[in-house]
């Protein structure tokens, strides 16, 4: 501490580099793709690809 300093001043300059030594950097950039995550909207039905165009005729037609 200086002779021009009064001690509240120093309780200052030591709060104020205290306050930049711990808020003086951002914190790291996330990334968009780590903000979400992808799901479907309904699970796939275990049917659904599973269609036989012969199987259709025979149950429909024949």
């Amino acid at each position: 501490m200086t002779e021009d300093q009064r001690p509240d001043e120093a309780a200052q300059d030591e709060a104020a580099q205290s306050r930049r030594a711990r808020f003086g950097k951002l914190p790291d950039r996330i990334r968009p793709e780590d903000t979400f995550v992808e799901t479907p909207a309904t699970p796939p039905a275990p049917g659904r690809d599973t269609f036989n165009p012969d199987e259709w005729l025979i149950r429909n037609v024949g």
